[in-house]
């Protein structure tokens, strides 16, 4: 059995047939629990309300460094953090890519404040960094009490050993696949078996041999054989390793 640990599924991933069968061909394909996480503020109700209509779908609410100078409070409230489906805080973090990038003390502003969302009500922290990786370790260090899940890992064992040392979990996306991604499985295969999960970014980071198409959550059933061929463990074994994995992560999930 096999989770995508983090799936935008408010995104239009399917216009035609709608999430319903997004989510039907996950099941199909073995993964039987989706975790969609939001990143735009105004995707928090409607993640909520896909938690509750299918009972494989959890949720991670957030907002993203791309909003950075929106006001926190206003989205995200304790009624929400202490929804039952609401596995944890994210995504959050730091982005400093490109020229668009958003000021960096307003992301570090809106990064701490989420942080201290989670502090107080006891939740994990699902992390994005890109280009920030100094400030996120800093930053991270400071809030030393709080554990998570570095999303869609690509960064390097710098900052992997970093966090390791600070009990976090890592995510493998479909990026793990592509040809020129032997930096980031020699990194994963420093990483032990016990600290990864999988995810897909849908509807972003299709993994080969689906490169290039819209992602979907079906797909993660590559990312996690490449993850075991990487680790040298039978893929079913690692399915179940993984799933062990996301219960410690989020101790809120029951599966």
């Amino acid at each position: 059995m096999l989770i995508d640990t983090h799936c935008h599924l408010t995104y239009d991933i399917d216009s035609v047939s709608g999430v319903g069968a997004v989510i039907g061909r996950a099941r199909d394909a073995g993964v039987e629990f989706i975790i969609c996480p939001t990143a735009d503020p105004e995707d928090i109700p409607a993640a909520i309300k896909l938690s509750e209509k299918y009972d494989n779908v959890f949720t991670t609410v957030g907002i993203h460094p791309e909003h950075a100078g929106m006001d926190a409070n206003k989205f995200i409230n304790n009624d929400i953090l202490n929804h039952p489906r609401v596995l944890g805080v994210g995504e959050i973090g730091l982005d400093y890519h490109g020229d668009a990038a958003k000021p960096r003390s307003a992301q570090i502003e809106l990064f701490e404040r989420q942080l201290e969302m989670a502090r107080r009500a006891g939740l994990p922290v699902a992390i994005h960094t890109r280009d920030a990786e100094d400030d996120t370790a800093a930053i991270l260090n400071k809030w030393s009490d709080i554990g998570g899940v570095m999303h869609c890992f690509t960064s390097g064992w710098e900052l992997a050993k970093k966090m390791l040392d600070r009990g976090f979990f890592f995510s493998a996306s479909g990026i793990i696949t592509f040809k020129n991604a032997n930096d980031i499985r020699e990194t994963f295969a420093k990483i032990p078996n016990d600290r990864i999960v999988v995810e897909t970014d849908s509807p972003y980071c299709a993994p080969v041999p689906y490169r290039g198409k819209v992602c979907e959550p079906a797909f993660v059933v590559e990312t996690a054989r490449v993850v075991a061929a990487i680790k040298n463990v039978p893929f079913e074994k690692m399915s179940d390793i993984m799933l062990e994995n996301v219960r410690r992560l989020y101790p809120k999930i029951k599966i």
